[in-house]
């Protein structure tokens, strides 16, 4: 629930929307099977590094955060997701009848978050681009939510970058808020133009997808607040960069049409983690390893 008053909007984030339907082509042969979002990275542990999928990390830490309720939006061939985030209490109690104490611990303080949580499952039939993806969470997200891409993401000990992304729309009336990164060249990525980067708080007019000459060194990192009204801009949208719908495009338009569109960038001490490349996840394993204690 939304409240306006002294120019303040007081708002709760109870839901989160996590894309998981793309091919990871970049990725084939290691994602021809497996969805690259369940591409392990290493986190702390009691008992050391251990390897998780990168979406359950991503899981953990938005429920460590407050959120409860989770529509994950899948495509074909992505049953190895739903698999891994359905309780399998038998195999909790084999890993514990042969001494693996640690291994089961770990799965059951996993699967209690799950029983304790709302999980949506969203078909994505073909692969028509981020934008026709988080349409497809419309029927969940009838509030204020956070989206995230399931192939990213941000270690974060406090959650800062969470923090603030839920601070900007709380503390101004805009219609999305976004996080940002400042990269040497952020082509492959959405790039955001901003009025005044001298201030903490971003006011974004303009947002291109994966420009050749990108416009600004800064990227748009894939975690979003969005309110519903983002639904009727991609209803508004028609198919933009590699021939998909872009969720870049349903923003310009809101800008477009006089809606307020903020940002914040992803501050120093937070680090972001990309597994969307094979040099970018080779990156991702050597900081995460390091991250959790490993030599």
């Amino acid at each position: 629930m939304t409240i306006f008053g002294l120019g303040v909007a007081m708002t709760m984030i109870r839901k989160a929307v996590i894309t998981a339907a793309g091919l990871g082509t970049r990725l084939i042969p290691a994602t021809k099977e497996m969805p690259k979002e369940m591409l392990p990275i290493f986190v702390r542990s009691d008992s050391g590094p251990v390897l998780k999928p990168l979406l359950q990390v991503l899981f953990e830490k938005l429920y460590e955060f407050g959120i409860k309720e989770f529509c994950f939006v899948v495509g074909r061939g992505k049953r190895a997701i739903e698999d891994h985030f359905t309780p399998d209490w038998e195999f909790v109690e084999k890993l514990e009848s042969k001494g693996k104490t640690n291994q089961a611990g770990e799965l059951e303080g996993f699967y209690r978050m799950l029983e304790k949580s709302v999980i949506v499952w969203v078909n994505q039939p073909s692969p028509l681009g981020f934008g026709d993806a988080v349409l497809r969470s419309r029927p969940f997200a009838d509030e204020d939510f956070l989206l995230c891409a399931g192939d990213t993401y941000v270690h974060s000990p406090n959650n800062d970058f969470l923090k603030s992304l839920k601070a900007l729309r709380a503390e101004s009336i805009c219609e999305v808020s976004l996080l940002l990164r400042r990269i040497e060249n952020p082509s492959r990525f959405g790039v955001a133009v901003v009025e005044d980067d001298t201030v903490d708080r971003l006011r974004v007019v303009r947002v291109v997808e994966k420009p050749s000459v990108p416009p600004s060194d800064l990227a748009i990192l894939p975690f979003y607040v969005f309110t519903p009204q983002i639904f009727d801009a991609l209803d508004s949208i028609g198919l933009g960069y590699g021939g998909e719908f872009q969720l870049t495009d349903a923003i310009q338009l809101l800008i477009d049409r006089g809606k307020v569109v903020m940002a914040v960038e992803l501050p120093d001490s937070d680090i972001w983690l990309d597994v969307g490349t094979p040099e970018s996840y080779f990156e991702a394993l050597k900081i995460s390893y390091a991250l959790s204690g490993g030599a």
